[in-house]
């Protein structure tokens, strides 16, 4: 489990949602339509998604300090994808706003929680209220990365990398165990299968491709059996309506 504080926690998610805000600052309506780092979405998309999630994390909140619990995205995975598209053309100014309004919702209601309220029930994963806000901080982080705007996974602080490496190893597949080898740093096992793979590189490089994104410091190198091999294949992301 991430050893983080919960005001820690909401500090790192202050600094998330201000490196995006400040990215956006300077953007432009051309700028919104440019390709990003995932396929098929443009600029447009990736800000609405962000958006989106920020709101849906509060919605979570909210319902829990009322005793109740919600679907994470109003109308699911296709009320997700339907909000998504709405907005994605929307012009810079409306993006900020719109973001700009979601951080407010979001963070307001996340610093005005008390020890107890961070380990109410909701729906995403049947969790708890951290484990929304610990998805948020790996939302905000990953995904201004795949804006292409400066803030690639080079930037990645060490103490997310471990925590990716700790949440994406539901993408391990069962047969395969990974020896993760981060140069200058201690090695870290994931997986518990009986095959062994080892992957060396650079600490951003590895959350990185563990995260589906592309490295971009450098080339990975794997192992098995002392001889190279090709990355392994991974399993698919662990998604907001897993284990409900």
């Amino acid at each position: 489990m991430t050893d983080i504080s919960n005001a820690q926690l909401v500090a790192r998610l202050t600094t998330a949602a201000d490196n995006v805000s400040a990215k956006l600052a300077g953007l432009t309506d051309a700028d919104v339509l440019v390709a990003s780092d995932l396929p098929g979405w443009t600029r447009g998309h990736v800000l609405a998604h962000i958006a989106h999630v920020s709101n849906a994390v509060a919605r979570q909140g909210e319902y829990a300090l009322r005793g109740e619990k919600i679907d994470f995205y109003d109308g699911g995975q296709g009320g997700r994808t339907q909000a998504i598209e709405m907005n994605a053309g929307h012009t810079a100014e409306e993006h900020r706003a719109y973001i700009s309004s979601a951080f407010t919702r979001v963070l307001t209601l996340l610093q005005g929680l008390d020890d107890a309220q961070w380990d109410l029930p909701i729906s995403y994963r049947n969790g708890v209220v951290r484990d929304g806000a610990l998805a948020y901080w790996r939302e905000l982080v990953i995904h201004l990365a795949d804006l292409q705007l400066g803030r690639g996974p080079e930037t990645w602080s060490k103490e997310f990398c471990f925590y990716l490496f700790e949440f994406l190893s539901a993408r391990v597949p069962a047969d395969l165990q990974l020896k993760l080898l981060p140069l200058a740093l201690p090695p870290l096992t994931i997986g518990t299968g009986e095959n062994t793979v080892s992957v060396q590189g650079m600490l951003t490089d590895i959350a990185a491709w563990l995260s589906g994104r592309t490295p971009s410091m450098g080339s990975l190198r794997a192992e098995a059996a002392a001889d190279s091999v090709e990355l392994p294949k991974l399993l698919s992301w662990p998604t907001a309506f897993a284990k409900q």
